[in-house]
């Protein structure tokens, strides 16, 4: 049986956190981070290979077993809603997934007496679920990218967005109201790797937490 696990990886601040977390666990992925345009990269020595997607689209590699392993935030599992095995909270890549709006419009604002909205956001179903939860009738209008933009052109009135240091709320006049979710970064695993790979899979997993925890 081919024990060849592949990890899935997003390029930028999660690539080199997990190489670092990986190296703590004697699995080394180093030669990802050189300047390079590969995409694929083979480790035979560790019976390995790690492929470099783009976040939105780890979820995909896993569940459809092109890759056993996964690394992404949070943000995006909650987005997809994939059919995946979430076994680890990595507990890097820290932000929130907030509701914020114009600070003219926070003064006088109450979120309890919300009824209908506008909101613009890169996190369509996840705005619509919360949304609803709340029993308040919102109109999501999908970007992606400069969210901040919306409520200052009359996009929207509302966004859903990540928000790390808020920073860039402040400098666009907009303050937070409510956060929808504490975001962190997550392994994710393809289920049928975990029957099939179990010991090797069950073996990272058990590494990683020791580390973390």
């Amino acid at each position: 049986m081919n024990n060849q696990l592949t990890i899935a990886i997003p390029k930028g601040r999660i690539l080199t956190e997990s190489i670092e977390l990986f190296a703590k666990i004697g699995i080394h992925l180093e030669s990802m981070l050189e300047d390079s345009r590969k995409l694929i990269f083979e480790y035979p020595e560790q019976n390995l290979r790690a492929l470099i997607v783009r976040a939105t689209d780890v979820p995909t590699y896993v569940e459809y077993g092109c890759a056993d392993l996964g690394i992404v935030g949070k943000d995006t599992l909650l987005e997809q809603d994939k059919d995946l095995y979430e076994p680890l909270d990595l507990k890097f890549g820290y932000c929130r997934m907030m509701v914020a709006e114009p600070v003219n419009l926070a003064k006088s604002d109450d979120p309890g007496r919300w009824s209908h909205i506008r909101v613009a956001t890169k996190y369509p179903h996840v705005a619509e679920k919360y949304f609803a939860s709340k029993g308040v009738q919102a109109e999501i209008i999908k970007l992606y990218g400069s969210i901040e933009l919306g409520p200052l052109v009359g996009l929207s009135e509302r966004i859903v967005d990540l928000v790390s240091t808020g920073e860039t709320l402040r400098q666009n006049g907009l303050v937070e109201v409510e956060t929808i979710a504490e975001i962190t970064t997550r392994l994710v695993v393809n289920r049928a790797s975990l029957k099939t790979k179990h010991q090797r899979i069950r073996g990272i997993i058990d590494g990683l937490e020791k580390i973390i925890s």
